[in-house]
């Protein structure tokens, strides 16, 4: 019985830690302000450098959505939430929120940056039209040297992630939707 405490206690400490340093710098009020066009360069910039190949991503497809923060956490169930900008042929067209709900063996916690590749206009279009929901059977690429070699689309979609802290035992893109909003003209 003791030994089960200790254990639990253990896991619950480390569990905090591991969520302090994921969240670290972030603040409530960032989540109600859109993500800027600075930030998202500067997540471009920072995956072109994982991983020089995914600049054909970039000249090939139709359109991408850039999350420069998403945070995750888990212990049991997992949520994570990020917010972004939309590129339809390279000009800024709307925002997007990310949220994630994940069920299953999975505890601690990350921050990551998502990466969306729209290979054709119709899988932008559902993105749009907010039809867009991943399951587990598409999965994120990490963004490391080389990793966008072996990268294809799935029903006209790539996802490359970039991780930027913490520590997660369950990593899926599984459960993720999203929110588009128009930019307004």
């Amino acid at each position: 019985m003791k030994r089960i405490f200790l254990g639990t206690i253990t896991a619950l400490t480390v569990s905090c830690m591991l969520l302090a340093s994921a969240y670290a710098g972030w603040s409530p009020k960032e989540k109600d302000q859109p993500t800027s066009a600075q930030e998202v360069d500067d997540t471009i910039v920072q995956f072109l450098q994982s991983d020089k190949g995914l600049q054909e991503f970039f000249d090939n497809a139709h359109g991408y959505a850039v999350f420069p923060k998403v945070y995750k956490g888990a212990w049991g169930v997992g949520a994570a939430y990020g917010s972004g900008r939309v590129y339809e042929t390279g000009k800024h067209i709307g925002d997007s929120k990310l949220y994630q709900l994940t069920l299953g063996f999975q505890a601690g916690a990350q921050a990551y940056s998502e990466l969306i590749f729209f290979g054709e206009k119709a899988a932008l279009d559902r993105f749009i039209r907010q039809k867009a929901e991943f399951s587990a059977q598409v999965s994120a690429v990490a963004a490391t040297t080389g990793a966008s070699a072996d990268a294809d689309y799935s029903n006209g979609v790539a996802v490359f992630t970039l991780a930027l802290g913490g520590l997660m035992y369950e990593a899926s893109v599984g459960g993720q939707t999203f929110e588009f909003t128009p930019v307004a003209e």
